[in-house]
């Protein structure tokens, strides 16, 4: 196995996450073994390469506003639901009109 051809695929794989959200898990779980990769994960970085191939059209559209102004909302909700206790929270992050980073947490 060669770590630095695995390291570097993975590496890749990252950049793609960002515009390929439906990755993101994927991309996660092999970056993980970046030091001491198997065949097994190797394996797993080529089904996602398989994938990103058979859905070329899946992918998120930045477009070009004229600006890179920075917003980013956030909202909490302590003890949101009567019936289970659970709060909720999450929040959004928009660089030059596009949506870079969010997170929903129930």
């Amino acid at each position: 196995m060669d770590s630095g051809r695995y390291q570097r695929l993975v590496g890749k794989l990252i950049y793609v996450s960002h515009s390929r959200p439906d990755i993101a898990i994927a991309v996660s779980m092999v970056s993980q073994f970046t030091h001491a990769p198997r065949t097994s994960h190797f394996e797993a970085v080529i089904r996602i390469l398989r994938y990103l191939k058979s859905s070329p059209r899946k992918s998120l559209y930045f477009s070009k506003h004229g600006h890179l102004s920075v917003k980013a909302f956030t909202d909490a909700n302590r003890v949101g639901s009567v019936t289970n206790r659970r709060s909720t929270s999450g929040y959004y992050t928009f660089v030059g009109g596009n949506l870079v980073t969010w997170r929903s947490k129930k």
